[in-house]
C-alpha cells in the first residue's frame, strides 16, 4: 500500500508540471496563437529558477525568476508573429532549438551546484496522516496551485466578459477588431501568460520535481503539453485530467521497477512518449471533431488592415 501512496504522490508532481505548461498554452491557442516553444521556454526558465535559488536561497525568487524568463521570451515570441507577421510555427521551432541551446551554455556551471535547504513542503499535520499525507498532502504549494489554476480558467474562459472576448480574438479576430478591442495587445497577452505559466513549470522541475540543473532536464515534457492541449479539446478540466495521465505513465516507470517487473528500462522509459503517439493517432483519426473544438483562427496571421 505504501508503494501505492507514493506512486499517487510522484503522479501528482509528475503531472503538474505538465499542467502548468499545458494550461499556459492553451491560453494561447484560445486567443489563436500556436506557441511550439513550450520546450525551450522550460529550460531556459529551469535554469534561472535554479541559479536565482542557489544564489538567492530564497525558492520563491527563484519560481518568480523563472516565470519572468518564461514571460520574456514569449514575449519577443509574441512581437515576431503578432506584430511582424512572422510564421508561427517556425518562430517557435526557433525559440524551441534557442532555449535549448542557451540554457546549456550558460547552465555549464550549475551543473555541480546544490540547491540550499528548504522548507518543508505539504500541508502540516495532513502530511502525516500514514498513506494517505504523502499521496495527497505532501507536496509544494504549485502542485495545488495547477489545481486550483485550472478551476479558475473554467471560470474565467466561460463566465467572465474577459474571457469571451479571449475566445473571440481565437474565432475571429477581424470580428473583434471590427467591435473595436484590441486584437495584437490581447493575444499579446495571452502569449506572455502562458509563457509565464511555461516558466513556472519548469521552475518546478529544477526546484522541486528533480531538484538539481542538468542539460536538457525537461526531456520532452514541452512537446508533451503541446500535444496535451489538443488531446484536451483546449479545455482546461481534460487538460488537468490528462495532465495526471501522463504524469501517472511517466511514473509507471519507476514503480515496476521498485516491484521487480522485468522490463528493460529503455522500453519503461518510453512509456510517456509513446502514450503522447497513440493519443495524438487516435484522435486524428476524427477530423471533424477536432475542428469542431478547436479555436477556427488557431495558427492565422492577423492583419488589421485586412
Amino acid at each position: 500500500m505504501e508503494s501505492y501512496a507514493l506512486l499517487i504522490g510522484s503522479t501528482l508532481s509528475a503531472g503538474t508540471v505538465i499542467a502548468l505548461a499545458a494550461l499556459g498554452l492553451l491560453v494561447n491557442e484560445k486567443a489563436g496563437i500556436v506557441n511550439l516553444g513550450a520546450e525551450g521556454m522550460m529550460l531556459c526558465a529551469a535554469l534561472a529558477g535554479f541559479a536565482t535559488t542557489v544564489v538567492t536561497g530564497n525558492e520563491w525568487l527563484g519560481f518568480a525568476a523563472g516565470a519572468l524568463a518564461g514571460a520574456f521570451l514569449a514575449a519577443v515570441f509574441g512581437v515576431l508573429v503578432i506584430w511582424l507577421n512572422t510564421n508561427q510555427y517556425a518562430t517557435g521551432l526557433a525559440l524551441s532549438l534557442f532555449g535549448v541551446g542557451f540554457s546549456a551554455f550558460a547552465g555549464q556551471s550549475f551543473v555541480q551546484a546544490k540547491l540550499p535547504e528548504l522548507a518543508q513542503d505539504g500541508i502540516p499535520y495532513l502530511r502525516d496522516i500514514p498513506l494517505m499525507g504523502p499521496a495527497l498532502f505532501d507536496h509544494d504549494p504549485l502542485v495545488y496551485g495547477a489545481m486550483v489554476l485550472a478551476v479558475a480558467l473554467i471560470w474565467f474562459l466561460d463566465r467572465t466578459r474577459t474571457g469571451l472576448v479571449l475566445r473571440a480574438v481565437g474565432e475571429s479576430p477581424q470580428s473583434a477588431h471590427a467591435l473595436g478591442y484590441p486584437v495584437r495587445w490581447i493575444r499579446l497577452g495571452a502569449v506572455v501568460f502562458g509563457g509565464a505559466l511555461c516558466g513556472l513549470a519548469g521552475a518546478f522541475i529544477s526546484l522541486e520535481y528533480t531538484p538539481l540543473w542538468v542539460e536538457g532536464m525537461v526531456a520532452g515534457r514541452g512537446w508533451i503539453a503541446l500535444a496535451l492541449t489538443t488531446f484536451a479539446t483546449w479545455r482546461p478540466a481534460r487538460v488537468l485530467l490528462g495532465a495526471y495521465l501522463f504524469g501517472g505513465v511517466t511514473m509507471l516507470q519507476f514503480h515496476l521497477q521498485a516491484t521487480g517487473v522485468q522490463v528493460a528500462s529503455q522500453l519503461l522509459s518510453m512509456l510517456p512518449y509513446l502514450a503522447t503517439i497513440v493519443v495524438l493517432v487516435l484522435i486524428s483519426r476524427n477530423p471533424v471533431w477536432i475542428r469542431a473544438n478547436m479555436p477556427a483562427s488557431l495558427g492565422k496571421p492577423f492583419y488589421p488592415g485586412s
